[in-house]
């Protein structure tokens, strides 16, 4: 009886430890302990040149990582978090002041959340500037969409849990933006306040969609788009648009090749969020209330180019159209039209690299100087009497707004000689650009009343 057990222990602590030896042969595996969960979510081998870090920059392994920590603080602070408007903001306060680590717990869980939504943004740039959506990896574009609006949407939802002056103006915001949508628009927002007013419906509808729904669709999708990514072949293999390589890509072994460069991205990202946590606290201002508004009343910062978009189009055309515009385009990015489909190769050549410069700087030149001449020169409605706000405030700067687009696009098309992947590759930087810049002045360069004002002075 004794040896058999022993044989069992023996069996067992290889198996968990030091894993089985190779049929025929007396050498043990190295890797035994995780080795079949790995190799459940990647392929064994993988080509060499895929390893190379400027690749990917690791922003999808840091997506992953993110979510995890998300997952882990979201469940600890669950154990505090009360999702009642008399008690939130106590909660809040109680695991902050009375529970060991509880501040540097909240401060984990915020600043992943914010950092989870740039990272997984610069990933969806990363995949369309290394040409990764083409053929079989179109729809996968799609699923990354689709993962980025749940980020989005998970922010979105949390940001109004601890029920503060910042958080309940911020939503009352978002959400009033809601009932410029024709149709549905109000109804909409009713739907998503829980009511006429934000109260304590919409905390409770905030709280269950932040804490189940999104994770129930983060849980489907994200194994569904690693399949994808491995039904694919893994991560682009880079080649060049001028020449043909028919040799067949070096393969070498995802374990320790792979996945000790994953481990240590994962790690140093941790430190990061660790030490900015510890640094830096999550933002609480003073207990919601309604009946004070701050001046200025911003939506949270990833909606804030939006927000700006407001101050110089009329709504229904900030908050439907050029939003719609811009959506419906990223969902058929993938079937649009190509000249080539060269993949791994960041922005696609030389010659796209000097456009996607050259629609970078016109950006930064055209932007800032529309967003000043529309504050303190261009006013339709003082030219154009009589003409109703939609059309004045509307239809007429956003027509320009395109026709400036289009032109654009013939013009580096023709300039450049270049390949439609090129011209919409230029196209889509001026565009991101753009945006960008009108969430800095959202951030920092809007004050009271929304009037531009220098950062120091707010």
């Amino acid at each position: 009886m004794a040896k058999s057990r022993d044989n069992f222990l023996s069996r067992f602590w290889r198996s968990i430890f030091r894993g089985p030896v190779y049929p025929g042969t007396d050498k043990e595996r190295k890797w035994p302990p995780f080795e079949n969960l790995i190799l459940h979510l990647h392929p064994r081998t993988v080509p060499a040149q895929t390893l190379k870090f400027t690749l990917t920059w690791g922003l999808g392994g840091m997506s992953v990582v993110l979510v995890l920590l998300l997952v882990l603080t979201g469940i600890l602070l669950l154990f505090v978090y009360t999702p009642s408007p008399d008690k939130a903001y106590d909660s809040i306060l109680t695991l902050q002041n009375d529970i060991l680590f509880g501040q540097l717990i909240r401060n984990i869980h915020h600043w992943s959340g914010n950092i989870l939504l740039i990272v997984a943004f610069l990933h969806l740039l990363r995949v369309f500037f290394t040409g990764a959506f083409y053929g079989i990896r179109q729809f996968n574009w799609i699923i990354g969409l689709l993962l980025f609006v749940c980020v989005l949407i998970s922010n979105f939802t949390g940001y109004l849990l601890p029920w503060d002056q910042l958080a309940f103006w911020a939503i009352t915001i978002c959400t009033s933006m809601f009932e410029y949508i024709p149709g549905i628009g109000v109804w909409l927002q009713r739907m998503i306040r829980g009511g006429s007013e934000i109260g304590h419906p919409t905390l409770l509808i905030f709280f269950t969609v932040h804490t189940t729904v999104i994770p129930v669709c983060l849980v489907m999708l994200m194994p569904f788009h690693f399949w994808r990514i491995r039904k694919a072949g893994g991560v682009v293999i880079p080649d060049s648009p001028a020449e043909e390589n028919d040799d067949k890509p070096t393969l070498v072994p995802t374990i320790p090749n792979l996945v000790i460069r994953e481990i240590v991205v994962a790690l140093v990202l941790i430190a990061f969020i660790l030490v900015y946590s510890i640094g830096f606290n999550a933002p609480l201002e003073a207990r919601a209330n309604p009946g004070l508004s701050p001046n200025p009343t911003k939506a949270p910062w990833y909606f804030l180019g939006v927000q700006e978009m407001l101050v110089h189009f009329h709504p229904f055309f900030a908050v439907f159209i050029i939003p719609g515009i811009i959506a419906g385009a990223l969902i058929l990015l993938p079937y649009l039209k190509y000249d080539s489909t060269v993949s791994g190769v960041w922005f696609y050549s030389e010659r796209g690299r000097r456009m996607g410069i050259a629609a970078a700087a016109t950006s930064l030149i055209i932007t800032p100087i529309g967003i000043i001449a529309d504050e303190f020169i261009i006013d339709f409605v003082s030219w154009l009497p009589g003409i109703s706000p939609p059309i004045v405030n509307g239809l007429i700067p956003v027509a320009l707004l395109l026709a400036a687009v289009i032109g654009f696009y013939i013009l580096m098309k023709n300039k450049y000689n270049a390949s439609n992947n090129e011209t919409i590759q230029a196209l889509f930087i001026l565009l991101v650009v753009s945006f960008v810049i009108l969430t800095i002045t959202g951030i920092w360069f809007r004050g009271e009343g929304m009037s531009l004002m220098w950062p120091w002075k707010i």
